[in-house]
């Protein structure tokens, strides 16, 4: 039976945490040390972060720098206390990852805060356009198109940082 025009609009929407009333959306994303977005997941607001973790690491794509073949795993992975699970845990051993993940009803990794606020700015700089901080697009298909190009945009303006610096600095040596 072809799904009806209400359940369209309802992809990857749920009962917000905060608002029972209003259903809401929730991004899950992985980055690098630096901030630049490899892969956001959209997810209805009531699903388990910890059921997006081996999907993340998995659409991470292959990264291209040293010669060699493109690396498509990260040496570590890090994570909040909604990324805690132990068959998580072996799964990323298992790929060689090692996580980075305080576990529940324990205390705070010591300094893991710091590299953690990597992926807080670089969910700012998401929330900067202003189409993707509320979810307006009924359509899951449009809305992860809207994501897709913020990352877009993002890795852009940080590349265009970099290459301005090794101009100024090239410059600078003549």
């Amino acid at each position: 039976m072809p799904p009806t025009s209400a359940q369209k609009r309802r992809e990857a929407a749920g009962p917000s945490p905060v608002d029972r009333g209003k259903t809401g959306s929730k991004h899950h994303l992985v980055c690098d040390g630096k901030g630049t977005p490899f892969k956001v997941i959209t997810t209805a607001a009531n699903v388990n972060d910890v059921t997006q973790t081996l999907a993340l690491v998995d659409g991470i794509p292959p990264v291209a720098g040293k010669p060699g073949r493109p690396r498509r795993r990260p040496d570590a992975l890090l994570g909040d206390k909604g990324y805690d699970s132990n068959p998580n845990r072996r799964e990323l051993r298992r790929r060689r990852i090692l996580p980075v993940i305080s576990r529940k009803g324990a205390p705070n990794i010591k300094g893991l805060g710091k590299l953690r606020y990597v992926v807080e700015q670089t969910f700012s700089l998401l929330q900067h356009f202003k189409r993707l901080a509320v979810r307006w697009e009924r359509r899951l298909d449009l809305h992860d198109a809207l994501v897709s190009l913020a990352c877009g945009l993002i890795c852009w303006r940080r590349l265009k940082k970099v290459r301005s610096r090794s101009e100024g600095q090239r410059l600078e040596a003549e």
